[in-house]
């Protein structure tokens, strides 16, 4: 070798492996997760850990092929506002979204950055999509509720306190999809069909919760239906305990309201629905479109009963129920 061409190969190789190393760093990719619950809650945890396991078996490694900034709203519709600015600022290569409450400030933010949801029950209505067949857009994902769903808890709650007369559905309009109102029309018709006067009662905040049971418990033979919502995720604890305190039999979207003291819970399995969120996103990353991803329904449900909580209400579970059910707490 001659030396000028020595000393070219030692002059040039500092610059080669910079470069190097910058392409490396080009390909690893960037996700931003909006999550409905507090940091601190394990349910959420469980939630985003499923995420993290379904990309890992997809073939991304969180802090080597890919980076997910996670941000949590923990119920607040307005840290959900603010947080989803902060991600769309970020410039993500796309965003999972878990809850309508995350969804919405989301859309608000971007039209271009590839959105993957999970739980907004209407997004056609909701103005998400165009179609579940063909979304167009930037906005996919997995809805876990539909209207029938109402119907299916006021049963339920009638099959386990067959001497109910009123049935309430309490709802927060500013974090439910369609503000609430995805529901009305078929609970209005499963409540005239089980021969139970229907009651919607709007919150806002954990003393409007408290509030509400407490005037709920004070009218015989009521039941209620807590909205599958991150915002009552977030105050689970309360509604369990004054719902108990003040002898309301009660029905939950999520199944983590039983393990909680809650009376039973029917609903589609969140944790799946986390892990087939991956295979968007993964789909998304290696250049499919997510207007050309179409939306899909959940697969599959759970019920759980607690009979510990039964017992304290004064509520013989019938074997029909039990025989349903995925879970029973003891």
């Amino acid at each position: 070798m001659k030396r000028r061409d020595f000393i070219t190969l030692i002059g040039g190789a500092p610059v080669a492996w910079p470069l190097a190393a910058h392409a490396q760093q080009d390909q690893m990719r960037r996700i931003g997760a909006l999550m409905d619950t507090a940091e601190s809650n394990p349910v959420g945890q469980t939630r985003i850990a499923e995420f993290r396991q379904g990309l890992q078996e997809l073939g991304w490694s969180d802090g080597r092929t890919i980076r997910i900034d996670t941000r949590w709203a923990g119920g607040d519709a307005e840290r959900a506002r603010v947080l989803a600015a902060e991600l769309v600022g970020l410039k993500p290569d796309a965003i999972f979204a878990f809850g309508n409450g995350q969804l919405r400030p989301l859309s608000q933010q971007t039209n271009s950055i590839p959105i993957v949801f999970v739980g907004a029950s209407d997004p056609v209505g909701a103005g998400y999509a165009a179609s579940f067949a063909r979304p167009g857009g930037n906005i996919t994902g997995f809805t876990l509720f539909e209207p029938s769903m109402v119907g299916k808890w006021v049963a339920a709650l009638k099959e386990i306190a067959p001497a109910l007369v009123q049935v309430a559905f309490m709802v927060n309009p500013d974090t439910a999809v369609l503000h609430g109102k995805l529901y009305s029309a078929a609970f209005e018709a499963a409540a005239a069909t089980l021969m139970v006067e229907p009651v919607t009662v709007d919150v806002y905040s954990v003393s409007d919760i408290e509030a509400a049971i407490g005037t709920l418990g004070q009218r015989p033979n009521i039941g209620l239906i807590v909205h599958p919502d991150g915002f009552f995720e977030a105050h689970r604890e309360v509604i369990v305990t004054h719902a108990a305190r003040h002898r309301v039999p009660a029905i939950y979207g999520g199944r983590n309201f039983p393990p909680s003291g809650g009376l039973m819970s029917y609903g589609p399995d969140l944790v799946d629905a986390c892990r087939r969120a991956t295979t968007y996103i993964d789909r998304i990353l290696r250049g499919e479109k997510p207007g050309e991803l179409p939306i899909q329904a959940p697969t599959r449900f759970q019920m759980v009963v607690n009979l510990k909580a039964a017992k304290a209400l004064g509520l013989d579970v019938p074997p029909s129920l039990l025989v349903r059910a995925d879970e029973v707490i003891e």
